[in-house]
């Protein structure tokens, strides 16, 4: 619990020459804030980012049911979590805005550790 929030810490970078600090929660000075989400990895094509989408469920009064709505979030992913593939359950935590559209990090993979 070394970030304020109940996820295990991952081991140290093999590199630490070589790692960003700038960017990572656990070993740097990247502070996490705000809400912690779940969500399902549905694309790792960039570069150190992921796409985490998570479904949920709105209700729509003048049809008294609910209807089924995604939001797609942009997330850093920190140097000691790359291991993540498409299909992976991950937790997610806001954090300070890290570029245009990133604004949340990885924090724990829930789909089990590889």
């Amino acid at each position: 619990m070394a970030i304020g929030i109940d996820v295990p810490t991952p081991p140290e970078p093999d590199n630490p020459e070589d790692y960003d600090y700038e960017k990572c929660p656990f070993h740097g000075q990247l502070s996490v804030r705000g809400q912690t989400r779940e969500g399902t990895v549905v694309s790792t094509d960039m570069e150190k980012t992921v796409i985490v989408e998570r479904e949920y469920d709105v209700f729509v009064p003048k049809y008294d049911r609910y209807m089924k709505r995604r939001s797609r979030i942009p997330a850093h992913v920190p140097g000691v979590l790359d291991s993540l593939e498409v299909g992976d359950e991950v937790t997610i935590a806001e954090t300070r805005p890290l570029s245009k559209t990133k604004s949340h990090v990885v924090v724990e993979n829930l789909s089990g550790d590889r």
